[in-house]
């Protein structure tokens, strides 16, 4: 009944929902993307979710961010916008911090470091 976006936005996953994936899904179902909003088609989705094709959507990415004020999404009933912060708290500076030092030590004593993005993956 969800079908829940997280992975990353490669040439391989732009785009990947559009009306054809959005016509196979239930029509009580709800499109959640926590991803990024290239991934989707939102053009189709808007159609999608106008229509009934499915019956609601949690987006806490866009196409275009911010999500411009003129957007049907912001005034479709069965549409949740979230503010695209998953990952902040009051915790969040010290363990960006700490995680940054870790690497620092990392990187000075000739070690491996950690979170390293692979750019032939494109995340």
């Amino acid at each position: 009944d969800f079908v829940v976006l997280a992975l990353p936005l490669t040439s391989r996953t732009h785009g990947m929902i559009g009306h054809d994936e959005l016509r196979r899904m239930k029509r009580s179902a709800f499109l959640v993307n926590m991803a990024r909003g290239a991934i989707v088609d939102e053009p189709a989705l808007i159609e999608a979710l106008q229509s009934g094709v499915i019956r609601g959507a949690v987006l806490d990415v866009f196409q275009n961010e911010p999500l411009p004020a003129d957007s049907p999404l912001w005034s479709l009933p069965n549409v949740l916008v979230t503010p695209h912060m998953a990952g902040d708290s009051e915790h969040h500076p010290a363990r960006v911090l700490e995680r940054f030092l870790d690497n620092l030590g990392r990187y000075l004593a000739g070690q491996p470091l950690l979170h390293v993005v692979d750019g032939s993956r494109g995340y």
